[in-house]
């Protein structure tokens, strides 16, 4: 009891561990002055934890789980209490139609869910298919181009099999192994390639579907316009080198 005097005459903070009989998965840790009310001090966690200060019971706690007291009084200073750090404050609500009661604080699942009928979504102006069909009204030819399966059929008139070509960027020179359709990748037409050196991604096949044969690490699957046909040999390795 004498330790617990001079806290209350040097005014010194006690640090309480904080936790609720509704609210399961509630703690905290609250410093307190002694010479706080008990009033003051549910004055501070109601804050904390919904309860009101009417409603409130607490029960004080060694760090051992005995119970030392009850703060019944509200008009006593924590201190009378002798609480010491690493108590536990204990917070009952009294009131049955708190907050804090049956659960509604901690399962969401108890949360009655908001629903909205296909009619009354459809008339909203600040959805986001109202913005989705917005942007899609500003750029109406390119949404289409995306959609349609002849996308860039039109440049592989002059792209055949076997030709040798150049891919850009970084003008990576290889052959022309297929031209078609690739589903897996998306709609419209693309090119397949061999490169000369490893600078591709498979051998041919993407997604599990085989396209063409070739050497691991140099196939790749390009768009048409991505793609230069011509006399384009292979490179000779040396042929930067300084003489």
């Amino acid at each position: 009891m004498a330790t617990s005097r001079l806290q209350l005459e040097g005014d010194d903070s006690v640090h309480l561990h904080i936790t609720h009989a509704n609210l399961k998965s509630f703690s905290a840790d609250v410093r307190f002055s002694p010479q706080m009310s008990v009033e003051a001090v549910k004055e501070k966690l109601w804050k904390k934890c919904g309860t009101s200060v009417n409603s409130m019971a607490l029960e004080l706690y060694d760090d051992s789980g005995s119970k030392v007291a009850v703060l019944s009084d509200n008009s006593r200073p924590l201190g009378f209490f002798s609480p010491f750090d690493g108590f536990r404050l204990h917070i009952i609500d009294l009131d049955p139609s708190s907050v804090t009661t049956g659960g509604w604080l901690e399962d969401t699942s108890l949360v009655e869910k908001y629903n909205i009928s296909e009619e009354d979504y459809a008339k909203r102006t600040d959805s986001f298919r109202k913005f989705k069909e917005k942007r899609v009204s500003q750029i109406p030819a390119a949404a289409e181009a995306k959609t349609k399966e002849n996308y860039m059929e039109d440049l592989c008139a002059n792209i055949k099999v076997g030709d040798r070509c150049q891919v850009e960027p970084g003008e990576k020179r290889g052959m022309v192994k297929y031209v078609g359709r690739a589903e897996s990748l998306g709609p419209g037409y693309w090119v397949g390639i061999q490169y000369d050196e490893p600078l591709g991604k498979h051998d041919g096949m993407v997604k599990g579907t085989r396209f063409f044969e070739c050497p691991p690490l140099q196939g790749g699957m390009v768009r048409p316009d991505k793609v230069k046909v011509g006399d384009y040999p292979e490179r000779d390795p040396f042929e930067e080198d300084e003489i």
